[in-house]
């Protein structure tokens, strides 16, 4: 049995929340009688919340994120039902801004902001029987001087399958809008030779997949280095990942970045737009030159892999706006382009603009854009689906000479928007489109527009190392002759740059 229970529904199993541990390594006296739980979304919310009780707890912590809330407020309500003396406390960004878009009103208590300090300050009051009038509880910011790491609460499950997320800052010196991280603008840090003490501890246990989930990694050049120059003295394998701002990379920084083995290192890249006005109307600095001048030092020297956001619906920018920042960033690199649908999230200011620009957003999460005053929610839609079929045919890596025919020498976009809207013509659907399937769509779109001869030759390239029997029949035979005059060796999907 276990007096605190520590829980969240993650995305994945592969998933780790770092809060949870968090606040489980700064209960001091009280972490001898509390667990942690995770369970994921696609599991039954009666049954979470058998497991949970099962253990008796008097006091049950959950992380409350936006893909979860849903499912969140669910199992309040049958825990509550079932068990009304236990005390739910909620934290995570979903639960710590009112108002509440979720009806989380079966919670006791919620923790708003950085809960260490405070959700340790409650439960002892809890436990002590006082009474705890504030059912919201704003926390202050902590000292990360005086916070526990929580990195020995990864357990060697964790440490073996899962992600395991680090830290080395918090807090974003920007205003961008859209973007919980611009509500503390104060960046703070660790203490970096403790930090780096842990980071050795996990290395030892056998960690080798690092993801950081600072906003602005590449911000205090001191930290940075150091930590980069942490995995240049080991031995590869091993995986590292950074969110980096577009445009600071000082030479110091580019010449660590360019001694990373391939695979070792990826770089999240939030561009989002590429339009000054634009930027501008959300506080978003935007240097434009610079940036571009990094994106291609990154992608003509270095190995790192590079993942790159777009946002669609942004205040007062048109789907050709979009369309033109999409060609420009398909010019410069073959990285990962990731498209994501503008979402309004709790705590920002984007609503500040729903007015002047129409701009109207699901009252469900993820809270994304349905229309607005320059995009009709059928534009929204068919871009949704666009951005999924952007991931299935060119994030994935798997056409990397195929895709390009779609546009030629024209618009990338246009291209592949032409792509997007035949495709769901044929399928109804953007999911569980088998990869043979992919391959027979690809070819039969490509085949009446291109010479025959180009199309299959491009496709056999793409397939020259993949089982046979994932090949359509049609292709099977130029593939066999592909493989027979290709090099034996297969270059890691996703992993180095595209040739």
């Amino acid at each position: 049995m276990h007096t605190i229970l520590l829980t969240t529904l993650n995305a994945r199993y592969a998933h780790t929340a770092l809060g949870l541990r968090y606040l489980y390594a700064n209960l001091h006296e009280l972490q001898d009688e509390t667990h942690i739980l995770e369970f994921t979304m696609n599991e039954q919310i009666q049954s979470i919340a058998e497991d949970l009780l099962k253990h008796a707890p008097r006091i049950i912590g959950i992380g409350t994120y936006i893909w979860n809330a849903s499912q969140t407020a669910e199992l309040i309500g049958i825990l509550k039902k079932v068990s009304p003396k236990t005390i739910i406390v909620l934290g995570g960004p979903e639960a710590g801004y009112l108002p509440h878009r979720v009806d989380f009103s079966k919670a006791d208590y919620v923790i708003s902001g950085e809960g260490e300090v405070a959700f340790y300050e409650l439960c002892k009051k809890l436990l002590a029987q006082e009474n705890v009038e504030e059912r919201f509880i704003r926390a202050p910011l902590p000292d990360l001087k005086s916070v526990t790491f929580p990195y020995r609460a990864y357990n060697d499950e964790d440490v073996a399958h899962r992600y395991i997320y680090v830290e080395a800052s918090r807090g974003c010196p920007f205003e961008c809008e859209f973007c919980l991280s611009s509500i503390d603008e104060k960046v703070r840090n660790f203490p970096l030779d403790t930090l780096l003490e842990e980071f050795e501890i996990l290395w030892q246990r056998g960690a080798r997949s690092f993801k950081f989930i600072d906003r602005t990694f590449n911000l205090n050049m001191t930290f940075a280095n150091r930590i980069l120059d942490f995995f240049l003295t080991k031995e590869p394998p091993y995986f590292a990942h950074f969110e980096v701002i577009p445009d600071h990379f000082p030479d110091i920084l580019k010449s660590k970045i360019a001694l990373f083995p391939p695979g070792s290192l990826q770089l999240e890249i939030g561009i989002q737009t590429l339009d000054p006005v634009i930027a501008k109307g959300i506080n978003r600095p935007l240097k434009l030159e610079k940036i571009i001048e990094n994106i291609r030092f990154l992608e003509n020297e270095t190995q790192a892999h590079m993942h790159l956001d777009l946002i669609v619906g942004l205040p007062g920018e048109t789907i050709e706006g979009f369309g033109r920042n999409l060609d420009t960033l398909v010019s410069i690199t073959h990285s990962e382009i990731q498209i994501g649908i503008l979402k309004n999230l709790s705590g920002t200011t984007l609503s500040r603009h729903d007015r002047e620009h129409g701009m109207i957003y699901s009252d469900i999460p993820p809270y994304d854009i349905l229309q607005n005053n320059l995009l009709s929610f059928g534009q929204i839609q068919k871009m949704k689906r666009f951005a999924r079929f952007w991931d299935i045919f060119y994030n994935s890596g798997n056409f990397n000479k195929t895709v390009p025919l779609l546009w030629g020498a024209g618009s990338v976009f246009e291209g592949f928007y032409a792509f997007s809207e035949w495709i769901y013509a044929q399928t109804l659907s953007t999911w569980k489109i088998s990869l043979e399937r992919q391959i027979a769509l690809l070819h039969a779109y490509l085949i009446e527009r291109l010479d025959i001869e180009t199309v299959e030759n491009a496709l056999s390239n793409d397939l020259s190392g993949r089982p046979t029997k994932t090949i359509p029949f049609f292709l099977r035979q130029k593939n066999e002759h592909s493989v027979k005059n290709s090099e034996n060796t297969v270059t890691p999907k996703r992993q180095i740059n595209r040739i």
